[in-house]
């Protein structure tokens, strides 16, 4: 007998197709609500569990008795509580290497299109403001040769320092855990310290995950610290970054404007002050957004939930201490 799993978010037929040949699938559109017959009656059985979105604590966690596995569509995971997976003795599988390069592809994105007030000038043109020559007052600050700060230097990081680094000549400092060779050789990247990034980069590019260390790493303080010309960039998570202090920051003129990819609420209120602000270019969290992007995370998680289940784990495990062999 198949193992039985929940599929709680749409996936490409062929790889849904893949999911099949190995298990017996219950497929939600994503996560509902306690109660639910039909989703509760799946959950008492499911071995496993594939998706995104919604919070998977101990609450849920105690509704799935005979749970081994879940298989998150992304690379993070802070909607896990993993604590209680590892004290339910469940695997927790991501996608940390399909979506390097796409993400970084944005990252640089955000970069070019704030210092070039991408956004914001080709809105004027559209209103029919462009009548003449163009002046100052539709400049931009160039890319090149300026110094990026990367705050987070893993895989997504590294991407970004060979873009900035090799693609536009720019100096590359960080700020990480631990020291990045591979960054300091090939991009001759310097690690510093959070003061110093914050102080000599022109470009602050945040890719840091969200744990309790990193919530609001960035605030008033922090803030305060960086140029007045300085842009600041992210993309990794929204509560990175207090963001009322960054509001106030780009009003009062601290730093220069910002690139965001990632809120502290998602989605972004049409009421909040960072769409009334100019010096703002605000996307959807597209970081990952690409066709051949969320067709390769689906199907890393598929791949992940079949080696989760049948004992093949050898990477992308986020608690593999919890493997009889630990990679």
């Amino acid at each position: 007998m198949k193992p039985s799993v929940i599929l709680y978010r749409s996936i490409p037929a062929d790889l849904h197709q893949r999911l099949d040949k190995h298990f017996t699938v219950h497929a939600f559109d994503d996560l509902p609500p306690d109660n639910t017959p039909a989703f509760e009656t799946a959950l008492q059985q499911a071995e496993g569990i594939i998706g995104s979105g919604g919070k998977i604590d101990e609450a849920f966690l105690q509704r799935a008795p005979k749970l081994r596995a879940a298989s998150t569509i992304t690379v993070g995971y802070d909607n896990f509580d993993l604590e209680a997976l590892n004290a339910h003795q469940v695997l927790l599988m991501h996608t940390p290497s399909v979506l390097t390069e796409t993400v970084a592809d944005t990252i640089m994105a955000l970069m070019l299109a704030t210092a070039r007030r991408v956004v914001e000038v080709a809105e004027r043109v559209k209103a029919g403001e462009w009548q003449n020559n163009i002046g100052p007052e539709w400049y931009g600050v160039d890319v090149h040769h300026k110094t990026i700060g990367i705050l987070g230097m893993g895989r997504i990081g590294l991407a970004l320092a060979q873009r900035a680094h090799l693609g536009f000549n720019m100096p590359v400092l960080y700020n990480a855990r631990r020291t990045h060779q591979q960054a300091e050789q090939n991009f001759n990247a310097r690690r510093c310290d959070l003061d110093t990034l914050l102080a000599e980069s022109d470009f602050l590019c945040i890719t840091l995950p969200l744990t309790s260390e990193t919530f609001h790493m960035i605030g008033h303080e922090q803030l305060a610290k960086m140029k007045k010309s300085s842009i600041l960039i992210n993309a990794g998570r929204g509560p990175v970054v207090d963001e009322q202090a960054l509001i106030e920051a780009l009003q009062n003129g601290t730093i220069h404007a910002a690139g965001l990819d990632v809120f502290e609420q998602e989605p972004l209120s049409v009421n909040s002050p960072l769409l009334q602000l100019p010096n703002v270019v605000a996307v959807p969290h597209i970081g990952s957004a690409t066709h051949e992007t969320r067709y390769g995370m689906a199907e890393c998680a598929v791949d992940n939930l079949i080696a989760a289940l049948t004992g093949q784990v050898t990477k992308n495990c986020v608690n593999p201490h919890l493997l009889i062999n630990p990679y």
